[in-house]
């Protein structure tokens, strides 16, 4: 090879290698060797068990990328900050992704308030939200570029479930037991509207905190009300309480119906807890799943972490595959624009979980809306129907 031509190739690769890194110093957490996301989520709070297993399955999707040698020459990493399902400290913590690491975007972001106290500043500083741990229909509306979300809403679920019950099984006392937050309103809302359809009334409602762990007061009110289904918008130590509190009581002809908030391999194994329901969007990750991906992931997991994945970890990994495919996607010039495009040409994505199919588009932030009923049996959850509607 002549010197002329080795000078060549040196200054076409260096030119490259200019051209990458311009671009990556117009995009903040972007270089020639790394992408930069942001995980606020809950390792210490109320939903711990969502947050500490989903930044498990975020983690685990980027190291298998990263084995494989990343994406376009860039390995990825996630910074996770502990927001302990508190409004304040989920500022404090969006903040210091922002400001301090400068990530790129947020993936898998958890909890309905905390999602949305972040969104202005977020958004100011051009950080997309990526597939959030929250089914608020806040997570994709009004329309904003940065937002994406890929799964039926909290009010699609419960309004999917609702209407199976009045229409199938004759019930007419719908009741409402919901947190007092942006996220249990969702449900709450969800369950006027479908009643409003289906020309019926909510009978009564009662409200409780996230941390509240004595519910007499409300299950009492709820009884005397005669509610024959509860919708509740609750997430898993407050769909537990309730519903073992109840069946103590002797309170068994009354149906009580979660949201996929509740759906969940925890609130399956808790004892006494037969014969709940909840509206799921993916299979639940057992060991003995029939699924051959469902059962890999499951040894893998356990093999990374030494302890089984719950509903949040297939939440975490499937929020980090939609990332990856969204960068691959925007091609090795990667900036805002181009992967915000790069998601938007995601279509007809199938997760590993058998979850629903996931399309997006330049106006469609929404990328599915289909749920179905699971119900527990024998301490674990079993898919009762196909994907519902309403």
């Amino acid at each position: 090879m002549s010197k002329w031509t080795i000078f060549k190739a040196v200054t076409a690769a260096t030119a490259a290698a200019t051209l990458a890194t311009a671009a990556s110093a117009q995009t903040r957490g972007v270089t020639a060797t790394e992408v930069v996301f942001g995980m606020p989520t809950d390792l210490s709070g109320p939903a711990a068990t969502y947050g500490v297993s989903s930044s498990n399955g975020v983690k685990m999707r980027f190291d298998e990328i990263n084995e494989a040698g990343g994406i376009n020459g860039r390995k990825l990493k996630v910074i996770v900050e502990d927001q302990a399902y508190q409004v304040p400290k989920a500022v404090q913590a969006c903040n210091k992704l922002i400001n301090r690491d400068k990530v790129f975007a947020f993936v898998g972001p958890l909890g309905t308030p905390m999602n949305n106290a972040c969104f202005k500043d977020q958004f100011a500083a051009g950080v997309p939200n990526l597939f959030p741990l929250s089914a608020a229909r806040s997570m994709y509306e009004p329309y904003e570029r940065l937002k994406f979300y890929g799964a039926a809403s909290y009010v699609d679920q419960i309004r999917s479930g609702i209407n199976y019950f009045v229409k199938n099984k004759g019930v007419k006392n719908v009741c409402v037991m919901y947190q007092d937050t942006d996220f249990g309103k969702e449900i709450l809302e969800g369950a006027k509207e479908q009643a409003q359809k289906l020309g019926i009334k909510i009978v009564e409602t009662t409200a409780h905190k996230p941390t509240d762990q004595d519910f007499t007061a409300p299950i009492t009110k709820l009884r005397e009300a005669k509610c024959e289904l509860i919708a509740l918008g609750s997430i898993v130590r407050d769909s537990i309480v309730p519903y073992t509190s109840a069946r103590k009581a002797g309170w068994n002809d009354v149906i009580f119906l979660g949201a996929a908030s509740s759906y969940d391999s925890f609130v399956g194994a808790a004892q006494g807890m037969d014969g709940f329901y909840a509206m799921g969007l993916t299979e639940m990750p057992y060991v003995d799943s029939p699924v051959p991906s469902v059962k890999k992931f499951v040894e893998d997991y356990k093999k990374r972490f030494n302890v089984d994945p719950n509903i949040g970890a297939v939440y975490g990994y499937v929020a980090a595959d939609l990332a990856v495919q969204g960068l691959k996607n925007a091609g090795k010039d990667l900036t805002l624009d181009s992967f915000i495009k790069g998601l938007e040409a995601i279509k007809n994505y199938k997760d590993i979980f058998n979850g629903p199919e996931v399309n997006f588009g330049p106006n469609i932030r929404q990328g599915a809306n289909s749920s179905f009923l699971a119900e527990v049996k024998n301490g674990k959850w079993v898919r009762v129907t196909e994907p519902l509607g309403f």
